[in-house]
């Protein structure tokens, strides 16, 4: 999985320290991002007894028909989302989460995702409920500007949606070409070396269309539900968001959570539901990163799941997620 803009083959992002980090594998594993299969593959490869493949997108199972009768009953796949996983496997030794849209996803132009190749104005990882050009097309212009913004880090949102709002009364928006021209048009021209002046917009289309900080809070908490005591949770993120509301969901769930400042009286620290494995988030080294460049944003956090029970849930607030005012 790789955030919007890369185009290299499907290589599994940061798998090498995943496996390194776990040592042995064996038992029941949840795949959450089936994707090509890479980390699917890895891990019966590495001993896992069963894995269970997650994929919001059904195509992607069409796509690995050819090899997933190799590994027999070892491997089952389910179209799902990161919300119900708990609902898909039980007593599990890991769970592993690759954030983002796969490259294969952003190669079919048919899918809109990408602002690089002309196709419908889709984005919709399920291929179900409103598309963005639904959005695009319908949200209010303040709506339209906090979506930019909050899930895009876009800092011209407003400029953006006005530009957007105002084209649109003329003519809606069909294609993806079509979107990230009147984009880049109403931006300075970029720079080179710079990401495209669509490149945040889009995120945070794709974001919103598929409500993935919604599936990753809900996830993260139903990954805690379905491993049992000594389970590795394994979660590769891409952008700064993703990987804020992870580090603070480990931090919550592993008793250090930090003060607001020194000044600030100690309070007693729950029971952990995890042992953070990694003080840091792991990068990729040198190799990867000539080998495959699309991970150079990828973060890595491990942690080890104790034997204590889910307890009440952190607040979307208590992760950094971001949350509109008002709901479509």
């Amino acid at each position: 999985m790789i955030g919007a803009g890369d185009h290299n083959p499907h290589i599994p992002v940061l798998l090498r320290p995943i496996l390194q980090n776990i040592g042995d594998i064996s038992g029941r594993w949840l795949d959450g991002t089936f994707g090509a299969g890479g980390y699917s593959r890895a891990l019966l490869d590495a001993g896992a007894a069963h894995v269970t493949g997650v994929d919001r997108d059904p195509l992607v199972f069409d796509m690995a028909r050819s090899w997933v009768g190799g590994y027999g009953d070892r491997l089952t796949l389910v179209q799902g989302v990161f919300s119900r996983l708990d609902e898909y496997d039980h007593d599990l030794s890991g769970v592993v989460l690759d954030l983002g849209v796969s490259s294969m996803q952003l190669d079919q132009a048919e899918r809109g995702f990408s602002f690089i190749k002309d196709g419908p104005l889709d984005m919709r990882m399920s291929q179900s409920g409103p598309s963005a050009a639904d959005v695009v097309n319908t949200a209010q212009e303040d709506e339209l500007a906090d979506i930019l913004y909050l899930y895009g880090e876009e800092r011209a949102s407003r400029r953006i949606a006005r530009a957007i709002v105002r084209r649109r009364d003329d003519q809606p928006f069909d294609t993806t070409l079509d979107l990230a021209d009147v984009i880049e048009k109403s931006l300075p021209r970029t720079k080179p070396g710079q990401s495209h002046a669509a490149t945040r917009s889009f995120q945070a289309l794709r974001i919103f269309v598929n409500d993935e900080y919604g599936e990753l809070y809900q996830g993260l908490l139903a990954a805690e539900r379905a491993l049992n005591a000594g389970g590795i949770l394994a979660v590769v993120t891409f952008h700064s968001i993703e990987d804020r509301m992870v580090k603070r969901f480990l931090q919550a769930r592993s008793g250090k959570t930090a003060r607001a400042n020194r000044y600030a009286p100690q309070v007693d620290q729950p029971d952990a539901q995890f042992d953070i494995l990694s003080r840091k988030a792991i990068a990729p080294d040198d190799d990867e990163l000539q080998l495959n460049p699309r991970s150079r944003s990828a973060k890595l956090r491990l942690a080890r799941r104790t034997d204590v029970p889910s307890g009440a849930a952190p607040s979307e607030k208590d992760l950094g997620m971001p949350v509109l005012k008002r709901k479509r």
